[in-house]
């Protein structure tokens, strides 16, 4: 009986991921594309190796959720860190196309473009 409980459980919880995972990828395929209008996300950081991956894949996993569908862009820039912050910045802007790592720098100047462009 014991067994019996645990492969219906078992199923359940199987075809109920499936589930989850079809709806996933219809919501991916068919959701419309970010115009230029939007909320686009800036990240200053500084020394946080430890904890800046798992900030930005925090955002990542309620972008894929579609809990935050405005969001056009990342953009990190890193304030002159001394530890392994901005490698870790770096593999992720190379990971996914909307996450823009770059300097204060240059963070500076793509605000004043788009703040000459309105």
């Amino acid at each position: 009986m014991a067994s019996f409980l645990f492969n219906i459980i078992l199923w359940t919880l199987a075809i109920y991921g499936l589930f989850e995972l079809v709806k996933s990828i219809i919501h991916t395929y068919y959701q419309p594309k970010a115009s230029s209008s939007g909320i686009y996300l800036f990240v200053g950081v500084k020394n946080q190796e430890n904890k800046v991956e798992g900030f930005i894949r925090s955002v990542l996993f309620r972008l894929v959720y579609g809990k935050e569908e405005n969001i056009n862009n990342i953009f990190v820039f890193d304030l002159n860190s001394s530890d392994k912050t901005s490698d870790i910045l770096d593999m992720l802007s190379k990971d996914y196309d909307f996450i823009k790592f770059t300097d204060v720098k240059h963070c500076k100047e793509f605000l004043d473009s788009v703040l000459e462009n309105d």
